[in-house]
């Protein structure tokens, strides 16, 4: 069955009235995107935030009243109907097509984040298969990649690894793939946790891999702490990260911009000290190793 799609850029205060009117006209689906490349910071728990510029695409059954429900949409937005760009689109398997741009990535030597359509083949690979979710992490944002890339290159065999603002929990999942004995994750997102004990159970490292809800449940004295998040929390949550090392145990904090480090890094010189470790697109991870 083929379908119509209706796109409007709006203003992040005309989100709400444009989607409950799309419903309200008989829309299958609404879709909601950045139309300036603007920055969404991690919301709280239960929050939802959206773009200062956003574009709604709703997706309709395509019929002979293609015209009417441009028409009827418009009335509803309060626009005129000039401003509504519509086009039918094929109906195809759509569950599918959204993963034909994401292949398999290498991160360092051997780590490689695939996808389950794609295999890796070469000698020696050390292979997460994931496909794209709800919960970030693929390895296609910069600081999960120079994460990944620290993995492959610092992480020994039989460590103990926590996985701070786990996503998809990529992270866990690399670190037990490449060796550690252990990986702890935690979200403040249930469905991060979620998604993070489904890879991990694709993965075959369900075993090694601990959801937590908490952090207070989050076991001290690992031998590394991955906190890929935000400099306001790495900075905020600096006491806490650090007491979940243990002596000469390894610190890894990502999720902050460059100009950011400095800031970040002075917040923990208390513990440790903190210097850069890679940097990609204007993001930087930095690390370091607790006295």
């Amino acid at each position: 069955m083929p379908f119509l799609s209706i796109t409007i850029d709006l203003d992040r205060d005309e989100v709400d009235a444009a989607e409950a009117a799309c419903f309200a006209a008989g829309a299958l689906a609404v879709t909601l995107t950045d139309r300036r490349d603007d920055a969404v910071l991690e919301p709280a728990p239960g929050e939802i935030r959206l773009w200062p510029a956003t574009r709604l695409e709703a997706t309709f059954a395509q019929d002979d009243a293609a015209a009417g429900t441009v028409a009827a949409l418009a009335a509803a937005l309060g626009v005129p109907a000039s401003r509504l760009t519509v086009k039918a689109v094929a109906d195809r398997a759509w569950e599918r097509e959204w993963l034909a741009d994401f292949h398999a990535m290498r991160f360092g030597r051997r780590l490689h984040v695939c996808p389950t359509h794609e295999r890796v083949t070469e000698p020696g690979a050390v292979v997460v298969a994931l496909d794209p979710g709800l919960a970030f992490g693929t390895g296609t944002h910069a600081t999960t990649a120079l994460c990944l890339e620290w993995l492959d290159a610092h992480l020994l065999p039989g460590e103990t690894v926590i996985d701070f603002g786990c996503g998809s929990g990529i992270l866990a999942i690399a670190a037990v793939k490449l060796g550690a004995a252990r990986a702890d994750a935690y979200d403040i997102d249930a469905q991060a946790l979620t998604a993070t004990r489904d890879n991990a159970l694709a993965n075959n490292v369900a075993d090694r891999v601990v959801t937590h809800t908490g952090i207070d449940t989050l076991p001290a004295g690992a031998d590394v702490l991955l906190a890929n998040i935000l400099s306001g929390p790495l900075i905020e949550l600096a006491p806490k990260l650090a007491a979940l090392i243990k002596p000469r145990g390894r610190l890894v904090l990502a999720g902050l911009l460059a100009t950011q480090a400095e800031e970040v890094a002075a917040a923990y010189r208390p513990w440790l000290d903190l210097l850069a470790a890679g940097e990609r697109d204007g993001w930087q991870v930095l690390a370091g190793q607790l006295g």
